[in-house]
């Protein structure tokens, strides 16, 4: 593989494996996560389990935004309000990556499940279940950051709709297999710089996730 084209017949490698990775385990992470919460009593002892884990990956992904392949770089798709609200009108763009509408979701979704993991850190129940960070802050305090994190747990209900409802509409209206690309890695019908996915690039990923999970293992258990 090369990071400038790997083309065979109509597929182009768009979405490295760290990043096809990332994204299914932060969709089983969440699906649990809201589980979990709503299970209560002993199953909120894996709910912080798992949003450490959930910490990690969100981690992961911004410095994966930063030193991973081509398509996974934040640069490659920078917000821009009035590119996705044209996307929302109808305007087409010609993109392997994130289209303008996509990179919105995507930073959406990031900078809402990011305040959900640490805010998660300092909530309570009232009953059993602390934050490790909570012992840092005033009870009031931590109250106030856990009715936050209860509504924004509906902001992220709302986003994963809306995003489950683009990808519908891209695989019935678009014909864009978005699920299929995101386990395969490949785009059909295009053509043009590929991203770079071999074992380098892998193992750099594997690297940065070991990383991650260290700073939030000193975070849950040191700080």
């Amino acid at each position: 593989m090369t990071a400038k084209q790997e083309v065979t017949g109509t597929k182009t490698r768009v979405w490295d494996l760290p990043l096809r990775l990332f994204h299914w385990s932060l969709l089983a992470s969440v699906v649990g996560l809201f589980v979990t919460a709503k299970v209560g009593g002993d199953a909120m002892r894996w709910h912080f389990y798992i949003g450490y884990f959930v910490l990690t990956l969100l981690i992961f992904r911004v410095v994966w935004g930063v030193v991973g392949s081509q398509y996974a770089r934040f640069a490659s798709f920078p917000p821009n309000p009035l590119a996705a609200w044209r996307s929302l009108r109808g305007a087409t763009h010609a993109t392997l990556g994130h289209n303008p509408l996509g990179a919105f979701s995507v930073y959406a979704l990031l900078a809402a499940l990011f305040f959900q993991a640490v805010s998660g850190l300092f909530s309570n129940d009232d009953i059993a279940a602390e934050g490790p960070l909570m012992v840092k802050i005033s009870k009031d305090l931590s109250d106030q950051i856990t009715g936050l994190h209860k509504i924004n747990e509906k902001i992220i209900m709302a986003l994963v709709v809306l995003h489950l409802a683009a990808i519908i509409y891209h695989r019935f209206v678009k014909k864009e297999p978005l699920v299929k690309a995101m386990i395969t890695g490949d785009k059909l019908d295009l053509a043009g710089l590929a991203a770079k996915d071999d074992s380098s690039t892998r193992m750099r990923g594997l690297g940065v996730f070991a990383l991650c999970a260290a700073v939030v293992w000193f975070v849950v258990n040191k700080l």
